[in-house]
This record gives structure tokens, sequence and C-alpha cells, in this order.
């Protein structure tokens, strides 16, 4: 069997962003560990945080040092709205920035709501070998960004490219 054809299951953590959910009512996060563990990934964590800055970066920065977390999706926090503060607090994180992620979410999206779509700042990028995603917080956006882009990108059997590659099971692959 080549290495192609293996499945490599990762570690994931969630993180909700939110000053109004918690584990009763966070559908987003609760649809996001269940895809993930219905495609075979193991998850780490999952938190709910407010929409505050200092908050988020502390979580997302134990996570990216943590040597079980190959993958974090984070849920909430990208519009325009309020507090919304995601990718202010998450980008400085980041040592690359995967600017696909965001003009393809955008471009699926804009079939679903419309023009709404450029009301988004869903981003990715990469932080100690541990791939990001930051979605908006519906359940709705969660399932497209899932479905349309990240469940493919963290499956090692997708081709042409996917990100298992350069995450931190690397050592563990023989990479």
């Amino acid at each position: 069997m080549s290495s192609e054809s293996v499945f490599v299951p990762l570690g994931v953590a969630v993180l909700t962003v939110s000053d109004t959910r918690d584990e009763s009512n966070d559908t987003s996060g609760q649809f996001l560990l269940e895809a993930l563990k219905a495609a075979g990934h193991q998850l780490v964590d999952k938190q709910i945080v407010k929409d505050d800055i200092y908050q988020i970066r502390a979580v997302m920065s134990e996570w990216i040092y943590r040597e079980g977390i190959q993958a974090v999706v984070v849920t909430g926090g990208t519009g325009f709205s309020g507090r919304d503060s995601t990718p202010e607090a998450v980008s400085v994180l980041f040592d690359k920035q995967i600017d696909g992620f965001g003009e393809v979410f955008r471009a699926v999206s804009l079939q679903e709501i419309g023009s709404s779509t450029i009301q988004s700042r869903a981003l990715a990028g990469l932080a100690n070998n541990t791939v990001i995603f930051c979605v908006p917080g519906s359940t709705g956006a969660c399932k497209t960004a899932w479905d349309g882009i990240i469940k493919e990108q963290l499956d090692s059997r997708h081709r042409p490219c996917n990100f298992v590659g350069v995450l931190k099971t690397r050592q563990n692959l023989g990479g």
C-alpha cells in the first residue's frame, strides 16, 4: 500500500469564540467536533472563549505549542460586528498565511449566501507546523468550510496536495 493511500489521523482542537455561547448552545463547535471525529481525526481539546483578543491568543498560543495538536479550527469572531476580533487575535501568530483559504471560502459561500459573503473575514495560516482555520460562527458556515475545504485539506489521501505533510506529524511520517 503506498503512503499516498494511508489516512493519517490528526489531533485537532476546536475553539468557539463567542460572548453568548456555552456548551449547551454551541452548535457550531459541536458540528465541528462531530465532523472531525467522523472523518477519523481525534478531538484533543475544545474550548469556548469570550471574543477578547488576549483570551483567544492565550488559548491559541498554548495549542500551537502543544505536541498533540496538528490542526485548530476556530469558529466565530470573524465578522464586522461588535467585538469580532478573531482575525486580529490569530493572524499575528501565523508563520505563514494561507491566503487561498479565505478566498475559496468566500467563493463557495457566495453560492450559498450571495454577496453577504463579503462580510466574512475567514482566514487560515500555519503556526509552529500547526494549521489553523478561522471560520464564521454560524453552523452553516462551519459546514461550508468543513465540507468544502477543511476536510480534504486535513486528509493525507487528498491529491494533488493537502496540509498533512507539513504538520507536526512530519516526524512520525518519516518526512
